[in-house]
């Protein structure tokens, strides 16, 4: 399949997931402007927008230009009150803004920090699933704070309780780049990595194409990415579900599916690399000697 940009016509979000279309979203702001040295970690506020604005556009347009159809503003932090408090670890809150936001008459799309755990009050996914589809949320899900693997879980979590109570809804997953099979309840916040030591936890393109398939299958149409998701994770998100999309995005141009590129190699063991089933069933090294398996999170 051939990279043919995205189709023409010009439709609304619930429009493309009722058709059931798969939306995917961007990724990672805050850690990735912050490694590219445009904000500061701490309180984690979006200064970029203002000090660097053709750095956080440009990201964009990677984004774009991997297969992302939606742009989120970069606005993360951006008010007093959320720099105060951890906004939606708590489905009361979320419940509140999905209130607020349902008189504005457009279609409302709310995600949670939150794990297989639920939320900081115990209660349970399914249960801030419902709360939010009876509150007049069209969309729901989870982002940041935990990896694919876990994120899948809570969304699997989730879509069960909206089934038992006989509730319809779209599903949208944005989880961690980064591995988090050790998180607590916090999530990737406790981890002795956080946030400066986390690269050794990064997902690959292939961990991610396999995720991509995985939300798929479980349901969920809009898929897409938080911290630590690079253009090339979004782009493998788009690769993967290219069959069901009808084409691929502009970045794909410069990628061979599945290593395909690596057949003109001029060593004949990276030539063997060019098929998916060697980098389907690599297992990455960390590369660093007397590696835990896991850590101990702080908290």
């Amino acid at each position: 399949m051939a990279p043919a940009g995205r189709p023409g016509a010009k439709k609304g979000i619930l429009e493309r997931l009722e058709s059931g279309e798969v939306v995917i979203g961007d990724g990672s702001f805050l850690i990735t402007l912050e490694k590219r040295g445009y904000v500061k970690a701490g309180l984690w506020t979006p200064e970029a927008v203002i000090e660097h604005p053709d750095a956080v556009r440009q990201l964009h347009m990677e984004f774009l230009r991997a297969g992302s159809n939606v742009m989120q503003t970069f606005t993360f932090s951006a008010s007093e009150d959320n720099m105060e408090s951890k906004y939606f670890e708590h489905v009361e809150e979320a419940v509140w803004a999905v209130e607020v936001l349902k008189e504005s008459d457009r279609p409302v799309a709310v995600t949670m920090c939150i794990g297989p755990e639920g939320d900081m009050h115990d209660t349970t996914p399914g249960e801030c699933a419902m709360r939010l589809v009876k509150a007049g949320a069209s969309i729901v899900g989870v982002n940041c704070r935990f990896g694919p693997e876990t994120s899948l879980k809570t969304m699997e979590l989730m879509k069960e309780g909206l089934e038992r109570a006989g509730l319809k809804a779209h599903l949208m997953v944005q989880p961690l780049g980064f591995h988090t099979p050790d998180c607590g309840k916090e999530g990737f916040v406790d981890l002795p990595e956080y946030p400066f030591g986390l690269e050794s936890r990064v997902a690959t393109r292939w961990d991610i194409q396999k995720y991509a398939r995985e939300a798929y299958n479980l349901g969920v149409r809009y898929i897409g990415g938080c911290c630590g998701f690079e253009p090339y994770h979004i782009r493998a998100i788009a690769e993967e579900l290219a069959p069901e999309r009808g084409f691929l995005p502009p970045a794909s141009e410069k990628h061979g599916s599945w290593g395909s590129g690596l057949d003109m190699h001029t060593k004949p063991w990276i030539r063997a690399r060019a098929r998916r089933e060697y980098w389907e069933n690599l297992l990455p090294a960390s590369g660093r000697p007397f590696c835990p398996s896991l850590s101990k999170p702080d908290a």
